[in-house]
């Protein structure tokens, strides 16, 4: 049996994703001098506030969703002449649904956030799992785009749990799932 081209498989799945990235502003391209800082906070669930009040307009949070760029441990809202600094609890995005394609007894999963991006869990937007030293508590996150993570909500990471496999890593058990040909361990 020859080897497996995953973009020959999903290539629905990849047009998808690549659509959605390449319609996204160049804001990596815009170097904006500093405006200062706006009241704007991003909470651990992905919704977004202002002046302590949750913004409910959905197509203006998928607005500045759009416009986001992480810095080292900070996040901006950029246009190509202004830049504001943001607070963000955990991770700009959040996921609250996957769906999972089966072709060619090869499998893909799709997730998709709160502001509507849909990212095919692949090398390129990988799935990790930090665990709390102190609680034990899991928080699984994805790779949205150029660091941009999305924290994966609870429900969600269930749903994985209850997809998992087990695979022996380095005389170990390891709990994880298979997306796009790449293991990503649950923890």
């Amino acid at each position: 049996m020859g080897k497996i081209s995953f973009p020959k498989i999903f290539t629905d799945l990849l047009d998808e994703q690549n659509i959605r990235q390449s319609s996204l502003p160049p804001v990596d391209q815009w170097q904006p001098s500093l405006n200062g800082d706006i009241d704007i906070r991003i909470a651990r669930d992905g919704s977004w506030y202002h002046e302590g009040s949750v913004i409910t307009r959905a197509p203006l949070v998928k607005l500045f969703s759009s416009i986001l760029r992480r810095e080292g441990d900070e996040y901006f809202l950029v246009t190509p002449e202004e830049k504001w600094r943001l607070v963000v609890d955990d991770a700009p995005f959040y996921v609250i649904a996957v769906r999972r394609e089966i072709r060619d007894g090869q499998q893909a999963l799709v997730f998709t956030t709160k502001t509507e991006d849909a990212v095919l869990v692949d090398n390129e937007h990988p799935l990790c799992v930090e665990v709390n030293a102190t609680t034990g508590e899991p928080s699984p996150y994805v790779e949205v785009r150029k660091q941009l993570d999305a924290l994966i909500s609870r429900a969600v990471y269930y749903e994985l749990v209850e997809m998992a496999e087990i695979r022996q890593i380095s005389g170990s058990e390891v709990h994880g799932v298979t997306s796009m040909g790449a293991f990503f361990s649950l923890g």
